[in-house]
Formats: C-alpha cells, sequence, structure tokens
C-alpha cells in the first residue's frame, strides 16, 4: 500500500474514524458518497470500492452501472464532531469505468482535463470563490421556512445578526480540516452570509466549494437552522453570489496576468483571457447559473450583473478587474451562483479564457461608468449586450457553443443540457402564486 495510505489509515486510528465517506459529485452538482466502515478501508483506499452509476442520474444507462470510486489521497480530512460511533473521515473521489479508465461523465475529471490543457500551454489557474448563503428557521416538524432568523445587513453585528454565531462555528470547522478563511461577515440582505477561503488551482478550489457547501449545511442544522444556496429565495432582497476571482500563473509561479507595461497594466495573456470570458458569457452562464431560479438574481437592481462588460472601477459589468497589480492581479467574475457544479463552472470559464488567448482575443476599454443607469442605446453603442434572461434562454446559447461542448465531453454536454431542458419543461407547467393574483381575477 503507498505511503499515503498508510499515513491515512495511521490517522484514522489516531483520531478514532470508524467510518470513512468516499465523496463524488454529480453532473448536476449534487453531493454524493459511498460510506464504508473501518474493515473496508485498506479496500477503499486503494479504489476498489464500486457503485450502481445508473442511480445517478445522468451517470450511465443501467446495462453499465458498475463504477469505481479512485480517491484522491490527498483530500483526506476528518470532520471534527464525533459520535458514539467514533469521527467520519472524508476522501473526495474521481469515477472510473470498472477496467479503472477515466468515466467520460465524471466533472471532476472533466476539470482536470482542461487544466491539464492549460498547463501544456504553459499556465496554472487560480481561483478564489466568494460564495453567500441564506439562514433559515425551520418549523416545528423540523422542515426549512423562507424565514430569516435576522434583520442585518452587510457588516452588521450581533445583537442583529443572530446568525454570527452558526458563522463562527463554520470557520471553525473549516479550519479543523485545512482550510484558510479569509473573510467572513453579514451579507446585505437579512440571513445572508458570505465566507471567503483563500485561493488556490481550480481543483482544490472547486473540491473547496464543495466541502464548504456541506460544511455550511451541517453546522446550521447543529444550530436548528437550515443553510441553503439557492440564489434568489427572497423576493425584492439581493440573491446569493459566487463571485469568483481567477488568474493564470505560469508554472513557475509568475503571474501572467500582470504586465507593469500593458494597459492598465494587464498582460496580453490577461486581456485575452477577459475576453474569452466576454465572448462565451452568455453561453457559460448555463453553468454558472444553472437553476431557474438563477435567473432571477441577475435582473436590473439588486447588484448582481446583467451586462457583458467588465470594468476596473464598478461591479455593474459582469467582470472586475480589482486594483492590486503584481502577484494579485486577477479578475472577479461576478455572475456565478453558488448552486452550480464547480467542476464544471471553472470548467467552463477556464476554457472559455483559454479560447480567448488561443485566438488572441482583446477585451476591448473597461467600462467604468454605472450600467445599469445607462440607456440601451448607450449600451448599443458600446457593444454591451445582456445576459441570458432565463435558463432556456442560456441553454440555447450554450448548446450552440462548440468550445464549452469539448471541454465537457459528448456524455457531459448532452446530459447536463438534458437534465436542465427538463427542469425548465417542469417549471413552465407550472401555474405560479403570481399569475393567479395577477390575472385570475382581472381576466
Amino acid at each position: 500500500m503507498p505511503h499515503r495510505a498508510n499515513d491515512i489509515l495511521a490517522r484514522c486510528t489516531e483520531e478514532n474514524v470508524h467510518f470513512l465517506r468516499l465523496q463524488f459529485t454529480d453532473i448536476d452538482g449534487v453531493i454524493k458518497n459511498v460510506e464504508v466502515p473501518q474493515s473496508q478501508f485498506d479496500k477503499a483506499l486503494d479504489g476498489q470500492i464500486m457503485f450502481d452509476g445508473s442511480s445517478i442520474e445522468g451517470f450511465t444507462r443501467i446495462e453499465e452501472s458498475d463504477m469505481l470510486l479512485v480517491p484522491d489521497l490527498d483530500t483526506f480530512g476528518v470532520f471534527p464532531w464525533e459520535s458514539e460511533h467514533g469521527k467520519v473521515g472524508r476522501l473526495i473521489c474521481d469515477i472510473a469505468n470498472p477496467d479503472g479508465t477515466p468515466f467520460a461523465g465524471c466533472p471532476r475529471t472533466a476539470l482536470k482535463k482542461i487544466v491539464a490543457r492549460a498547463e501544456g500551454q504553459g499556465f496554472r489557474m487560480m481561483a478564489g470563490p466568494e460564495a453567500e448563503f441564506f439562514l433559515f428557521h425551520r418549523n416545528g416538524e423540523g422542515e426549512p421556512i423562507p424565514t430569516t432568523h435576522d434583520t442585518g445587513g452587510y457588516f452588521d453585528l450581533s445583537p442583529r445578526d443572530r446568525g454570527e454565531e452558526a458563522r463562527r462555528d463554520i470557520c471553525l470547522v473549516l479550519e479543523a480540516m485545512g482550510y484558510e478563511v479569509e473573510a467572513a461577515h453579514h451579507e446585505v440582505a437579512p440571513g445572508q452570509h458570505e465566507i471567503d477561503f483563500k485561493y488556490a488551482d481550480a481543483v482544490t478550489t472547486a473540491d473547496n466549494i464543495v466541502t464548504f457547501r456541506f460544511v455550511v449545511k451541517k453546522v446550521a442544522l447543529m444550530h436548528g437552522l437550515h443553510a441553503t444556496f439557492m440564489p434568489k429565495p427572497l423576493a425584492r432582497e439581493n440573491g446569493s453570489g459566487m463571485h469568483t476571482h481567477q488568474s493564470l500563473f505560469t508554472l513557475d509561479g509568475a503571474n501572467a496576468f500582470h504586465d507593469p507595461k500593458g494597459p492598465w497594466e494587464l498582460s496580453k495573456t490577461a486581456r485575452s483571457y477577459i475576453g474569452g470570458l466576454l465572448a462565451h458569457a452568455r453561453s457559460f452562464v448555463a453553468v454558472t447559473n444553472p437553476l431557474v431560479n438563477s435567473y432571477k438574481r441577475l435582473v436590473p437592481g439588486y447588484e448582481a450583473p446583467v451586462n457583458v462588460a467588465w470594468s476596473e472601477k464598478n461591479r455593474s459589468p459582469m467582470i472586475r478587474v480589482p486594483a492590486r497589480r503584481g502577484i494579485g492581479t486577477r479578475c472577479e467574475v461576478r455572475v456565478p451562483d453558488p448552486s452550480c457544479n464547480p467542476y464544471l463552472a471553472l470548467s467552463a470559464m477556464l476554457a472559455s479564457g483559454l479560447d480567448g488567448i488561443d485566438n488572441g482575443l482583446e477585451c476591448g476599454d473597461p467600462v467604468n461608468r454605472n450600467i445599469f443607469e445607462m440607456s440601451q442605446r448607450e449600451k448599443r453603442r458600446l457593444k454591451i449586450v445582456q445576459l441570458p434572461a432565463n435558463l432556456a434562454e442560456a441553454l440555447s446559447h450554450l448548446e450552440k457553443d462548440a468550445v464549452l461542448a469539448e471541454a465537457f465531453g459528448d456524455h457531459i454536454f448532452h446530459h447536463f443540457l438534458l437534465n436542465k431542458r427538463r427542469e425548465w419543461a417542469e417549471y413552465i407547467q407550472v401555474i405560479h402564486g403570481w399569475e393567479l393574483d395577477r390575472y385570475m381575477d382581472r381576466y
């Protein structure tokens, strides 16, 4: 058994770990896991645990259902809470076919492929997310209800921010699992919070987002609250985003986005990367904002971006370049929301940026005025287009995007579109309360 596996077994013994969760993520971004007892740890670490892939939406057909869980041993962690059965360990896994070959429907493997492509071009993507979420009450039956626990606002403290203890415990759990939490605060809407953790390479960042979402929900439950990453749970309030800071580094550790002599101190690489993001934005938004509900956040008046443009100084476009230069030069893509599959979202943005570099695209001049206050005529003059207004429109753009189709591979691309079109079809068949309130009596 490899030395790393022996280290994990020793730590399991030392920390009283009696169960091991083999965790993976499906195409829709939902965390799945197979839990094994201590007697199966050796087998699990050797990648010999199988599961029924046909039971996971969009994975495999029933006649080819057996799939292997291949753990990434570097992702081993121990959840700090303990029960009478001891502690639980966690490993994030890639999905493989029974013969050990990579499974084409594994989102983590898809991200690894585009990361390898970037490295082949001399770049390593670094990303840092700012994930927002809401904390709601539960009713007497333990079911979540859309009632917030506070009336706090941006950066408010107790006693207005009654979720402060839950948020603090979330940070402590994350730090116990090796995260470097950079900031935690109340957000604009009542019951809304944000926790930021240090940037990392793309695959590690996606792993961190998945773990973060699990920890937030678990700790909220321990406090008798319900955490949701639904983008827009409350009407007439700001929704939850997951602004994603990103940059490319050279393989020797230099920031490839910085050029002290370039326009805005941005290198040609940075300008082309941003140009690629702008060119593919209306396609990748289907992946970074994958729910029907996502597009109720992307509307004017609630600080969420709706315009395909970039800026140095204001937050109305979908991309902002923060003021810091040198090693900290980066762009902040403000579109994604925390319901997305982080592996596919980062794959989509990286593939778009690389396409911009490959084709020498330019990002144009920054739009440093408030686009929300511009007329449609001004937007047309500046060639500023709108993001899709709903999921169906976004899927139509995605389907025509050959760059993203290649990045995801046929299996993921086909099943993602299929799953999301089914979701849209279900939504438009439902008669909603707003329609009844507005039309029932009037017509």
